[in-house]
């Protein structure tokens, strides 16, 4: 198609109002990608989010939105239990879809939605594109040339902490900062795994390949938090430990925790028998990589391709990375290695993960995706 690529933002939440429409209001994408469409249930938020980004249709039903022929693709950035319903309903149109983590909450989920986008020419992109880091391919490529010997185990994970609670659009007076973390803590789609821990298992797992079987622990830690004078209760597990077989007595614990996160694993921590890589290092020091000096200047995603300029100092530019895979995908037929295969198998160790803790038994997976070279 020619350019610009019109694009709908669905949920106009605390990622939309940080991230997704500052970048994508940016005078130096207009020329490939412009937002046509805005959505959200909440009454006004939708016409506000309109108004301060130049947007110019505001939906409060997500169906009015599809149907009204203003869009070609979608970035869905709602609560993580609806994506799967979302992104459907838009691949069934042809219309293309990249999720904001993470696309589904289920491995079969996952498989339909990929069967449904094929047969209807609709392009998935899903976050979080980890792979498309240059240190994280760099450390890919080190590990297979033995820099750290015989890889024995790995460590990654993340904690929900109070982070959401505390977000800067949370605690003001407007129908555009006073938005409501519940969802998070709230089945299906809360809790840390599929919102934090998917990070690192992406990197993992794009690093080290695809896992073969898992077996977990989980349950609810924290029964109720509190925003602003509010109860909020928890009916999602929020503390999960996830023992991941990537075979031949390769294994990684995978964890998502109410509160309390291990040093530098919301990257993977790697170990061997020459060694370990932990926060970009290697055995302590630094690990060299195309674009080091602009993470060491402007900060961790200044290296990713399409974050240059003003975006190098704006939040959440690995999502708009991430949008911009599919844009170019749209564009110029250039796919990307953020796929919705890689993406799936990640959401089936999450699946299965819940499955074991439930059951009491190691769970084998069946999914793969291919890696980098």
């Amino acid at each position: 198609m020619t350019a610009p690529v019109r694009i709908g933002v669905v949920g106009a939440g605390s990622i939309s109002v940080r991230g997704i429409f500052p970048h994508l209001a940016q005078d130096d994408v207009q020329d490939r990608v412009r937002m046509t469409a805005v959505c959200d249930p909440v009454p006004g938020r939708a016409m506000a989010a309109a108004e301060r980004f130049g947007i110019p249709h505001a939906f409060e039903r997500y169906e009015e939105l599809l149907d009204a022929g203003v869009v070609d693709a979608v970035t869905i950035a709602s609560p993580i239990g609806l994506h799967y319903q979302q992104g459907k309903m838009a691949a069934e149109r042809g219309v293309h879809v990249h999720f904001n983590k993470t696309m589904t909450t289920t491995v079969d989920e996952a498989d339909d939605l990929i069967q449904t986008a094929a047969a209807h020419g609709a392009k998935l992109v899903s976050s979080p594109g980890e792979m498309l880091r240059p240190v994280h391919k760099e450390m890919r490529r080190l590990i297979r040339d033995g820099a750290i010997g015989t890889v024995t185990w790995a460590a990654t994970g993340a904690a929900l902490g109070t982070y959401h609670e505390g977000e800067r659009v949370r605690h003001g007076d407007d129908v555009l900062s006073n938005i409501n973390p519940a969802w998070y803590f709230r089945r299906p789609g809360g809790g840390p795994l599929y919102d934090m821990t998917v990070y690192g298992l992406h990197t993992l797992t794009g690093i080290l390949g695809p896992a073969q079987r898992v077996t977990a622990f989980s349950g609810i830690r924290i029964p109720e938090r509190e925003f602003r004078g509010q109860k909020l209760p928890t009916d999602m597990d929020d503390n999960t430990g996830i023992l991941v077989d990537f075979g031949d007595a390769l294994f990684a614990f995978v964890y998502g925790m109410a509160a309390g996160a291990l040093p530098d694993t919301w990257g993977p921590m790697i170990f061997g028998t020459g060694g370990v890589m932990q926060g970009g290092k290697l055995n302590g020091k630094p690990i060299e990589y195309p674009g080091k000096e602009l993470v060491d200047q402007f900060g961790g995603n200044a290296a990713l391709p399409h974050v240059t300029g003003p975006h190098r100092q704006m939040e959440e530019a690995h999502v708009f990375e991430d949008i911009m895979q599919l844009v170019d995908w749209v564009l110029y037929d250039v796919p990307t290695i953020a796929t919705a295969e890689h993406a799936r198998h990640v959401i089936e160790i999450f699946d299965a993960a819940y499955r074991s803790a439930q059951t009491g038994r190691a769970v084998e997976l069946r999914t793969t995706f291919e890696t980098l070279p």
